[in-house]
Formats: structure tokens, C-alpha cells, sequence
């Protein structure tokens, strides 16, 4: 059985071998995925220049309503915010970058709603 430790060292490893294939340029920034246990995050992040475009996640900032940030709808709602916000950036194709997670779950939510939301892959 592998354990979390043993895990996280295996999609860091993926992620690693995965990266050195793909790169966020100018016209086609990369849409990077990162999923822990209780939240999501994404971010456009164009590589030649170093930046990130746009970013959303469930982390909730002080004042508003803690909700759970763990489970499928609040990753489409991530999809759909950072969709709007590349969009407001000028940004409509993105390369996806799972992060080395599996394309299921979450993740896979989060990219169908950015989908829909507008972003082409």
C-alpha cells in the first residue's frame, strides 16, 4: 500500500517529467492545477515571461463564509472564476497542466468548467 508521503513523491516526480514537456508561452499560457486535501487552486501562468495572468481558489479570505473547498462543486466553481479571470486577461487557449493528478475528480471538474466557461485547451 503506498502511503501519503510515498504519494506526493510520486506526482512531484510525474509533475517534474511532465513540466520538461510543457511550457506556457505569450499566445498559449499554461493553466496549472494544484489540489490538497481541503482546497483547489489554479493559475495561468505564462512561463516566458515568469507571471501568472490570473489565479483562483478556494481558500476562503477573512470576512467572507468559510465553505468547504474539498469536493467537485467547489472545484468547477474555481474553474469558472479562473476562466473569467484569464478571459479578463486576454487569455482564451491555455495548455492544461494536471499537476501530475490523475484527470478524474476534481480536477477533472475543474477543467470541464473552465471549458465551459470559455478557455479552450
Amino acid at each position: 500500500m503506498i502511503t501519503a508521503p510515498q504519494r506526493n513523491v510520486i506526482r512531484k516526480r510525474v509533475h517534474k517529467r511532465v513540466r520538461a514537456k510543457i511550457a506556457g508561452t505569450t499566445e498559449r499560457p499554461r493553466l496549472n492545477i494544484f489540489r490538497s486535501l481541503n482546497h483547489i487552486y489554479a493559475q495561468v501562468i505564462d512561463d516566458s515571461t515568469h507571471t501568472t495572468l490570473a489565479s483562483a481558489s478556494t481558500v476562503v479570505k477573512k470576512g467572507e463564509e468559510k465553505k468547504s473547498g474539498g469536493n467537485i462543486a467547489a472545484a468547477q466553481e474555481v474553474g469558472k472564476l479562473v476562466a473569467e479571470r484569464a478571459k479578463e486577461a486576454g487569455v482564451t487557449k491555455v495548455v492544461f497542466d494536471r499537476g501530475g493528478y490523475l484527470y478524474h475528480g476534481r480536477v477533472k471538474a475543474l477543467a470541464d468548467a473552465a471549458r465551459e466557461a470559455g478557455l479552450e485547451f
